[in-house]
């Protein structure tokens, strides 16, 4: 188990290094990335999942990958398995994740990040998973993260790579029933910070 100040955690600055690294990105195809990627994140964690999938944001079968530490690999193939995790991390409330310490780099066809981070994870998940929790309460698991998004020609979410390359990084945080963060409630405080995505201009953007 871990420890760690709740009350620091801020949704709403889940994504600040995405905006700061889009503050000073002038190049048009990136910018586009940037600006998908903060919106992906933000309506993720907003429990609002269905909107990831529209044909301008994702391809039609997605590929998610996974190596998280005290887990085995796992691969997530097409829209249908993918959605399912979203769909059961809204409901949930397992949607909900903080960033700390992130840096971002950006390409013509991917965004990479490397941060601490942290998602809000039932109990009940955690035991069934061979892990020691109690199954009626709610925890964060911290772990050193590094990512990598690939996208298409016409900046499109290809999928997800996704590891945790510190274990000793690693931690468990269990929550009070205050200190929980709802589904719901992560909504309300995102919404003002989804913003819908510019036209594509393939004349700028296109890679």
């Amino acid at each position: 188990m871990g420890t760690v100040d709740v009350a620091t955690l801020d949704i709403t600055m889940t994504n600040a290094a995405v905006r700061e690294l889009l503050a000073v990105t002038e190049n048009p195809r990136h910018r586009y990335l940037l600006e998908a990627y903060d919106r992906h994140r933000n309506l993720e964690h907003a429990g609002r999942w269905e909107e990831i999938f529209a044909p301008e944001m994702t391809v039609e079968n997605p590929v998610y990958r996974f190596h998280m530490v005290g887990a085995p690999p796992l691969t997530l193939e097409g829209r249908e398995q993918v959605e399912a995790v979203y769909r059961l991390w809204a409901v949930t409330d397992q949607s909900i994740f903080y960033a700390e310490e992130e840096t971002l780099a950006v390409g013509d066809r991917m965004v990479v990040s490397t941060m601490v981070g942290y998602q809000q994870t039932q109990g009940a998940a955690l035991a069934a998973a061979g892990v020691e929790a109690d199954p009626e309460a709610m925890y964060l698991q911290r772990g050193r993260v590094a990512m990598i998004w690939p996208y298409d020609e016409r900046c499109r979410l290809v999928g997800e790579n996704v590891w945790e390359y510190e274990e000793g990084d690693h931690a468990l945080i269990r929550l009070a029933a205050d200190e929980v963060l709802s589904t719901e409630r992560a909504a309300e405080l995102l919404a003002p910070l989804i913003r819908p995505l510019p036209p594509f201009d393939e004349r700028t953007m296109a890679g």
